[in-house]
């Protein structure tokens, strides 16, 4: 995202969190010792990883919890049973997505292709580009873990944001730093905005996919967010690839 280089690691804050977004990580220790690994479990299913991952990483961040479903909505939803799941093991090699049913599978399709020399694939709840961002995780299974991938989207998200884009801007370039493929692409993020802005099934689940494990939290809201701002302007930056291109 910058020319900066580091060592590899597991992404850390950027900041001390504040007052709520600490007490929401007190309380999400005792959620994480329910939580499946990486191959999922019974506590939560893997539908709903996540929708648990999106809302911890608005509460450490502050974006806004519709932003961050939405964003995963159009970047690995798929109709299943009549509403629009997003998943975890989703992998998109060189323009072809691929839904697998457990992380194993995923994991082992990601590898395969490294071993081929194709390093341009998207991983993940947000489908973090390898080639751009490989680099600020320590492995490649840590770009699927669910909570890393989650925070690491918000927090590229807040950046572009925070430059003075809409939420609905912020989204676009997320995906490309091409106007028309930006604005194609806010158009299916704004629909499912939209959508959730409503209060519906979707944005539900990923409360309750918390609450269940632990009802103190029932008292924490994902509609106090500022709603998206729509504003003119063209958009510059690419998705999910180096701020600086020499990064």
């Amino acid at each position: 995202m910058t020319s900066q280089r580091r060592t590899p690691s597991r992404i850390r804050p950027d900041n001390r969190p504040g007052p709520v977004a600490r007490w929401i990580l007190v309380v999400a220790v005792s959620l994480l010792s329910n939580l499946p690994g990486l191959s999922g479990g019974p506590a939560i299913a893997q539908s709903e990883l996540c929708h648990s991952a999106a809302a911890r990483a608005s509460a450490e961040t502050g974006v806004p919890l519709q932003v961050l479903i939405a964003i995963s909505m159009t970047e690995t939803g798929r109709r299943r049973g009549g509403r629009t799941e997003i998943w975890p093991w989703t992998v998109n090699m060189e323009g072809a997505g691929r839904w697998f049913d457990d992380a194993s599978g995923a994991l082992d399709f990601a590898k395969a292709g490294l071993a081929q020399g194709r390093t341009s694939f998207d991983v993940g709840c947000f489908q973090i580009n390898y080639r751009w961002h490989g680099m600020h995780f320590a492995s490649l299974e840590d770009m699927f873990d669910p909570d890393l991938n989650a925070l690491y989207a918000a927090r590229f998200l807040n950046r572009l944001q925070s430059e003075g884009r809409s939420w609905s801007e912020a989204a676009g370039a997320y995906h490309s730093r091409t106007p028309e493929y930006a604005a194609r692409y806010r158009e299916t993020f704004d629909a499912h905005f939209s959508a959730l802005e409503t209060g519906g099934p979707v944005l539900a689940s990923a409360q309750e996919a918390i609450e269940q494990q632990n009802p103190a939290l029932t008292a924490l809201r994902v509609n106090t967010y500022p709603l998206l701002q729509r504003t003119e302007g063209t958009l510059s930056l690419g998705s999910l690839v180096p701020l600086d291109p020499r990064g």
